[in-house]
């Protein structure tokens, strides 16, 4: 087992934690400059994973599990609008998506990946 390599988050947590191949990213949550949409905040939060992801040694065809927290189960069209956009179709990752309260009220998403590193 090698020891885990733990990429800059902040006073509560890595950004990603890499061990053993495996890349376990933190729950991504919008920017403020994503706006209140859920169109913009997940194709925020998406874009804030492809770059975690590259910081970590990985990348979206390397994807093993997505979880997804959704303000409003009402939104989940419109979040897999921008979604299936964004994952490749030959490379889907198990994937949860559940409606929860966020503890920021301006949050309508957060996501959460693990994926397998390039090393």
């Amino acid at each position: 087992m090698t020891d885990p390599i733990r990429l800059p988050g902040n006073e509560r947590m890595s950004a990603a934690v890499i061990v053993n191949g495996m890349a376990y990213l933190k729950g991504v949550t919008p920017r403020p400059e994503a706006g209140n949409t859920i169109g913009g905040q997940s194709s925020d939060v998406l874009a804030q994973i492809d770059d975690l992801l590259a910081a970590a040694g990985s990348s979206r065809d390397r994807l093993v599990a997505c979880s997804v927290w959704l303000k409003h189960a009402a939104d989940a069209a419109a979040f897999n609008a921008v979604y299936d956009g964004w994952v490749l179709p030959d490379a889907l990752p198990v994937r949860a998506c559940v409606q929860a309260e966020m503890v920021n009220p301006a949050f309508l998403v957060e996501v959460q990946v693990t994926a397998l590193t390039n090393a």
